[in-house]
């Protein structure tokens, strides 16, 4: 399960496609992926991606964690 980047809940994926789609087009590289396509994304792109991503579903758990207080 080393290399294994699928979710664990297979019903979230479109959720994260929407996300990744959403930030993408944020940081101005929703162009570039129309353009070129994932697969010739810069790691440095498609980690600017993945980093944001992570920054807002970590903002949402700490929400709603908050308001299960």
């Amino acid at each position: 399960m080393a290399n294994d980047h699928r979710p664990l809940l297979p019903e979230s994926e479109r959720a994260l496609d929407r996300l990744k789609y959403e930030v993408a087009e944020d940081l101005g590289l929703d162009d570039d992926i129309q353009e070129k396509g994932w697969a010739n994304m810069t790691t440095r792109q498609v980690g600017k991606i993945g980093g944001n991503m992570v920054r807002r579903l970590i903002k949402r758990a700490e929400r709603d964690l908050a308001e299960d207080e």
